[in-house]
């Protein structure tokens, strides 16, 4: 694989290793609250140096004949969660744990393949503060020369340098590998539609598998009009896919990537399109898909030879999934049965938790079908990668001397530990990207941790609260000060939660990572400006349900004083799609009972309390998770929210706390949201009636954050305490 200028400096930048600084150990933690845990440390700087998970998985994973290993979504979170003990692997130690992984595979004499369902952009300031935006993110990304089959993602196709960089560099590289069966782009060169990658992929895997793949993005509507997204029902009736579908050569199986969710009906999915068009054409062929999109841990079955898998977000989640059944009568595979010393997939493609199953598909002829299934849900951390993977996570100072760091003079254990240390060069390459980036520079210590959906919308914990009282205060025109201002903007500008620690320059990226830029309509009549959160919220709301929020400004003097919770159930398990309402499902037992082991630290100790983390409810129960957690709280958010500034002082005299109301206000928002807004205001107001807010014009979301810490948040400079922990359910 040829490398760009960027990655050559990586590389160059990886010969020398740079130290790593292991702060965090077994007696840290400080004791468990009623709604957070909070792990009390002094630093001054958090690369290196994160968190450790404290406990981690039990159970081996089962090897089957096809094994995948599955990531999505990891939109820049290469250096992993550095203030977050569940989640504070990097790049380098994953690609360590791959390379490790793969050569058990071929111990054992089974496929292993790696895919990834896009989106890599938008999330750090790894990824986001480089322009373009990704070009380092992406060099980092592509030293996982392990993938096998990979896809596009939307914020791949938001803006056209992004799009093209895609097409030009990331695409290119992985050549056949990348599939986007539904996108092409405009080459400026010929002038002509092509596709970024490749339509799909007809592949003969080491132990015989023919596999047809595809790459499909959901029908994404939001693009640069450099591309253009042909809807799945519209694909699957070109010529193309017909003749991929009925190749010639035998298929074993088809793989189904996609950015698009793996539940259908779920954020307008459209793999079960896909799908019946294949399974049309091949009743009992395997089906299997990988979906991204939806940030959610699932597995879904679709029929008796089809599931689909789904493995999270931001690097917190490793998707494993693997199968058996494959025979002489059915395949070309090669290799045994059941390969042997390790616990093998052995449950059929049936749904386990009965609450909204997935119909079973009735083209399928099969009475009975013969393979085998199993996933798991990898918390992505040292610990995880250690223990599936032992020897993998060794520092630099020991692997060499390490009995397991080079186990045979074969060609594969030399490329295996040559990819080991690789995996220790990219993460001494993300320490030095970040410092050259300055993202490790501290601006102030963050009182407490700000939840995006972690505590109720508006409470003073919430991730609103802090973002509104920012705006106010920083989001001001001085020569429009006289003008009193609502601010307007979507809950989805807050990308991720803000942890208690210092507050860094990556921290600005990952809790605004968009470039939206700051704008406003002059003089709009107070009455009119009044009811835009609640006219927008009616409409953003959506998705078949009337979700009920107070919903009016913050400061609004005819405003209510409560926080603007969800009216209903309040708190309900991540993510509020996934996880049915628990007094509706079948109780199927304790989670460690179902799983069969204890709490552990991996290791044989006994943990005494779990820490919050994910707690997967899918199409085969609740025994997903691979390491045993308590329930993360979470709370439902509007679409939108809102303050007000500037407003006129107290009145003097007349009824006590009368607030005076202005006449007219400036609508403050971001470009983003301009359409919504503007059917919202409705009048006569249109695009043209749209300004520029700040001096100079291209001032953005990204932008008010550091000034308002670095004037508000000095407490506690230079030294930071942490949390680096989940709210969970009280």
């Amino acid at each position: 694989m040829k490398l760009s200028r960027v990655g050559a400096r990586l590389l160059a930048a990886a010969t020398t290793i740079v130290q790593v600084v292991v702060l965090a150990c077994d007696g840290c933690f400080g004791p468990i609250e009623e709604h957070a845990s909070k792990h009390v440390r002094v630093v001054k700087r958090m690369q290196p140096g994160a968190l450790d998970a404290s406990y981690g998985p039990t159970r081996p994973l089962q090897w089957g004949q096809l094994n995948v290993l599955h990531t999505s979504d990891t939109h820049g979170w290469l250096s992993g969660h550095i203030k977050e003990a569940n989640y504070g692997a990097d790049w380098g130690d994953y690609v360590s744990f791959v390379a490790s992984m793969k050569r058990t595979a071929e111990d054992l004499k089974v496929d292993l393949l790696l895919v990834d369902s896009g989106d890599l952009h938008d999330g750090t300031g790894l990824s986001d503060s480089t322009t373009p935006n990704g070009e380092i993110s992406n060099e980092i990304f592509v030293q996982q020369t392990g993938y096998d089959l990979l896809t596009l993602g939307n914020h791949e196709l938001y803006a056209s340098e992004v799009a093209y960089q895609t097409f030009n560099n990331f695409s290119r590289a992985w050549g056949d590998k990348y599939l986007t069966s539904n996108v092409e782009i405009m080459n400026p060169d010929t002038q002509e539609w092509e596709h970024i990658g490749k339509t799909h992929k007809y592949f003969t895997t080491k132990h015989g598998l023919r596999i047809m793949a595809f790459g499909v993005l959901f029908d994404f509507t939001a693009n640069t009009n450099a591309s253009r997204i042909t809807k799945a029902a519209d694909m699957i009736k070109q010529d193309w896919f017909k003749q991929a579908v009925h190749h010639p050569k035998p298929i074993d199986v088809f793989l189904v990537l996609g950015h698009n969710s793996a539940r259908p009906g779920r954020q307008a999915s459209t793999l079960k399109t896909v799908y019946s068009a294949i399974r049309e054409a091949h009743p009992d062929t395997p089906i299997q898909i990988f979906g991204g999109h939806s940030h959610m841990r699932d597995f879904v079955v679709y029929d008796q030879s089809s599931t689909a898998s789904e493995s999270g977000r931001y690097c917190e989640s490793l998707g494993w999934f693997s199968m058996s059944g494959f025979n002489s009568s059915n395949s070309g595979f090669t290799g045994p049965l059941n390969p042997k010393g390790v616990p093998n997939p052995n449950r059929t493609a049936v749904v386990a938790n009965p609450v909204n199953p997935t119909p079973i598909d009735k083209r399928s002829k099969q009475k009975t079908s013969p393979f085998l299934y199993s996933r798991r849900y990898l918390d992505w951390n040292r610990l995880t990668f250690d223990y599936h993977a032992p020897g993998s996570q060794f520092l630099h100072n020991d692997i060499l001397s390490h009995p397991n760091f080079i186990s045979s003079p074969s060609s594969s254990s030399n490329s295996s530990s040559q990819l080991k240390q690789l995996g220790i060069q990219i993460s001494s390459s993300i320490t030095s990207y970040r410092h050259q980036l300055g993202l490790g520079k501290v601006y102030g210590c963050t009182p407490q941790t700000f939840w995006v959906t972690g505590a109720p919308f508006m409470a003073p914990n919430s991730m609103y609260t802090f973002l509104a009282d920012a705006m106010a205060h920083q989001i001001l025109n001085p020569k429009r000060a006289k003008v009193p201002r609502v601010h307007i903007s979507n809950t989805g500008m807050a990308r991720f939660d803000l942890h208690k620690g210092p507050f860094t320059m990556d921290d600005s990226y990952i809790t605004s990572p968009f470039p939206s830029l700051v704008v406003y309509i002059p003089e709009v009549p107070w009455e009119m400006a009044r009811g835009m959160l609640e006219r927008m919220n009616k409409k953003g709301a959506g998705q078949g349900r009337r979700v009920e929020y107070n919903t009016t400004f913050v400061g609004d003097p005819k405003g209510k004083r409560e926080f603007g919770v969800w009216q209903g159930e309040e708190c309900v398990n991540p993510p509020i799609e996934q996880f049915r309402a628990m007094g509706k499902r079948k109780v199927l037992g304790k989670r460690e009972e179902i799983m069969g082991v204890p709490v552990g630290n991996g290791g044989g100790g006994r943990q005494e309390v779990l820490e919050v983390g994910y707690t997967t409810e899918d199409d085969f129960g609740v025994d997903g998770d691979d390491t045993i957690h308590a329930r993360i709280a979470n709370y439902e958010i509007p679409a939108y929210f809102g303050t007000t500034a500037g407003f006129p002082e107290w009145k003097k005299g007349g009824r006590k706390g009368r607030r005076q109301e202005p006449r007219v206000v400036d609508l403050v928002f971001n470009d983003f949201i301009n359409d919504d807004l503007l059917a919202a205001l409705g009048g006569n107001y249109t695009a043209d009636d749209i300004k520029f807010y700040m001096e100079p014009s291209n001032y953005t979301l990204r932008d008010f954050l550091v000034p308002y810490v670095e004037q508000n948040w000095q407490a506690g400079m230079p030294m930071c305490e942490i949390s680096g922990r989940r709210p969970h359910v009280g």
